[in-house]
């Protein structure tokens, strides 16, 4: 047996990964890149420090990273509002965040977080990312608010059908959204190369062929698109405002790591992840793409399923993906420059598409009302608002939500009319439903003795016990026995 099949057994299997996640990654890194408001050679930098910084690091074994449909719209208003420059800053704070976070023992901490919550970020961020393609398969330029793009389809459409332009892109862009959706009923041998891939490169034959008056990818070249991070980037920390982006960053790129290594474990039955490790994992990538001025990173469920259907086996495939992508931003950077624009605003509509929970939703509806509305109010409020306003108001409601079940209480009275009225109560009593007990123990007759049975409550809190012992101080005038309590 020879010495590489000894040391790498599954050399074979994740070579053919890497090459398959590669050809996943390489449409998305640039599409991402491109509706993120940043050179397209940024995103491919995203997916190599993903691939071989990450992907090199313990933590999770199959799962892959690089830049991410869910952070495009908050990576377009940081750039549209502080600048590129400052992206790098942000990115790198962010970073940092993540590693201590991971070294102080928080990664498991995030799996608390309400799915609902995260399923209303995603479809939120999804509903956004619609909208906004739909103005760039049309060759337009998107307003800058999520609400502004949603209120403007009907006029940009108007201005589309009276284009000279417009229809060549606009079709350029439904026959890569056809080619996408279609992809997977075509034979199993064909399906080897992924849709998107596939359907970027027909796109870009049409029209060279048709030489269609389209939008292409504006190239830069790799080394003149990174710009290290110099001290005057350091300088926009201060604001409060860009504060709460680095907070949005960290928060929302390390949530959507996390659910996403969950996932992934369920595909597989190899070493699960460590979350903590995994977690520091990620803020080293994004510590390294914030000092190359690059995109933030985050685990990627798309790639990471691709690897594990596959075949991966070893961290070895991320890793080799990430060397791919390396190689063809040195080789091949022209290759960018053929691309039509419209094509990438397609595979970032189904991208988005992908990202609505429609299943979840009414899943939801029908089983935990409360839940389904948190969903739809955390995506209603990153449209309406922004994407770090709207998480924080469905963490919010989500808060409320488990108060206001966990305060659950129930009274029952027994009254066999002679003797001591007997009020049992159990639950949990806290202040958020003392206005409801209150109100039950004042309607008990004023002159008749009371048994207050509080042994069936599991938590009795400060305020709940003082507006007790003061009911039971009133109640016990003159002529009538004082109230007799049992607590917990």
């Amino acid at each position: 047996m020879s010495p590489t099949v000894t040391t790498c057994p599954h050399l074979r299997q994740d070579v053919a990964a890497s090459l398959v996640v590669f050809l996943v990654a390489l449409p998305l890194c640039v599409g991402v890149a491109v509706a993120s408001g940043v050179p397209a050679e940024l995103g491919l930098v995203t997916g190599i420090v993903g691939g071989i910084v990450t992907g090199l690091l313990p933590g999770s074994s199959l799962q892959v990273s690089g830049p991410a449909a869910g952070l495009t719209v908050l990576v377009f208003d940081a750039v549209g509002e502080f600048g590129l420059p400052a992206l790098g800053a942000i990115v790198l704070v962010a970073g940092l965040l993540q590693l201590l976070m991971g070294a102080l023992r928080l990664g498991r901490w995030f799996r608390a977080i309400s799915l609902s919550v995260v399923e209303g970020m995603l479809a939120g961020i999804g509903l956004v990312i619609i909208a906004g393609q739909l103005y760039a398969a049309a060759g337009m330029k998107a307003p800058a608010s999520g609400a502004d793009k949603i209120a403007g389809l009907p006029a940009a459409f108007a201005g589309a059908v009276g284009s000279t332009t417009a229809p060549a892109s606009i079709a350029v862009g439904a026959g890569t959204l056809a080619v996408v959706l279609s992809w997977r009923r075509l034979p199993q041998k064909v399906r080897a190369v992924p849709g998107a891939l596939a359907a970027v490169v027909l796109a870009t034959l049409v029209t060279l062929a048709f030489d269609l008056p389209v939008a292409t990818v504006e190239v830069h070249g790799l080394l003149d698109s990174i710009q290290p991070l110099g001290t005057d980037a350091f300088g926009e920390l201060a604001s409060p405002a860009v504060i709460g982006t680095v907070l949005a960053f960290t928060l929302i790129a390390s949530a959507e790591s996390l659910f996403s290594a969950a996932a992934v474990d369920r595909m597989h039955s190899g070493p699960r992840t460590r979350y903590d490790k995994e977690l520091m994992a990620q803020g080293a990538g994004n510590a390294v793409c914030g000092a190359l001025g690059a995109l933030p990173m985050t685990a990627v469920i798309v790639r990471s399923s691709a690897n594990v259907a596959a075949g991966a086996r070893t961290k070895a495939s991320r890793v080799m993906h990430g060397v791919w992508l390396l190689l063809f931003a040195a080789l091949l950077p022209s290759a960018l420059a053929l691309i039509p624009l419209p094509a990438l605003a397609a595979i970032l509509v189904h991208a988005g598409w992908k990202l609505i929970p429609f299943r979840q939703v009414a899943s939801l509806w029908h089983g935990n009302r409360g839940e389904a509305l948190i969903l739809v109010a955390t995506a209603v409020a990153i449209v309406a608002l922004n994407m770090f306003e709207g998480v924080l108001i469905g963490l919010a409601l989500s808060v409320v939500k488990t108060a206001w079940e966990a305060s659950h209480i129930k009274m029952e009275v027994m009254d066999q009319g002679s003797g001591p009225i007997q009020a049992h109560v159990s639950g949990n009593a806290t202040f958020l439903r003392l206005p409801k007990i209150l109100d039950s123990l004042e309607s008990l007759p004023q002159d008749r003795p009371i048994e207050l049975d509080l042994s069936g409550l599991h938590h009795l809190d400060h305020a709940c016990r003082t507006a007790l012992e003061s009911w039971a101080e009133r109640h016990s005038t003159a002529g009538t026995e004082p109230v007799k309590v049992t607590i917990p």
